[in-house]
């Protein structure tokens, strides 16, 4: 599919639809659920923006590697995700238990059942500073007890899309 074409509600499509990150290669991957995200145009260059925090097993994937995929699913997968989303794959065979069969790709890696998958180059990968996030969304999402980095926010050039 031409990059250009890729038919998507920049309003949804990582927030109520959802979606999967995948960093790393077929012998060293790891999968998460997303819904915070976006796609636009930066450095002159496709890009999907990612944010994920430094607590989740994949963001030490996608700090080791570059390869990133971004997959996305039609409805009867919302389960599946869900797995993706609350288990780690510290100590979980995430695709094995959400029934996905991973798909090793020239770049990256993503799963047989994805509708689309965004096959990425990660460019940018950043600390956001807490202290510069609204005072109100701080509360809203970084107040849990122990809680003090943010999220990483992760800007990749997308590829192709298969």
């Amino acid at each position: 599919m031409n990059i250009q074409d890729f038919p998507a509600c920049p309003f949804t499509k990582f927030d109520k639809d959802w979606a999967l990150l995948t960093a790393g290669t077929q012998d060293d991957f790891n999968s998460m659920t997303i819904s915070w995200g976006g796609m636009g145009t930066i450095w002159g260059k496709p890009v999907v923006f990612l944010f994920v925090k430094p607590v989740r097993y994949t963001h030490e994937f996608v700090s080791r590697h570059d390869e990133i995929t971004v997959s996305f699913y039609d409805g009867k997968y919302k389960k599946a995700l869900g797995i993706f989303g609350s288990k780690s794959g510290r100590d979980t065979d995430k695709p094995k238990a959400a029934g996905l069969t991973p798909k090793p790709l020239a770049q990256g890696v993503t799963y047989e059942e994805a509708k689309e998958t965004l096959v990425c180059r990660k460019l940018y990968m950043q600390p956001m500073d807490k202290d510069a996030i609204p005072e109100a969304c701080q509360a809203s999402f970084y107040s849990l007890p122990g809680e003090t980095q943010s999220h990483s926010l992760v800007i990749a050039e997308v590829l192709e899309i298969q």
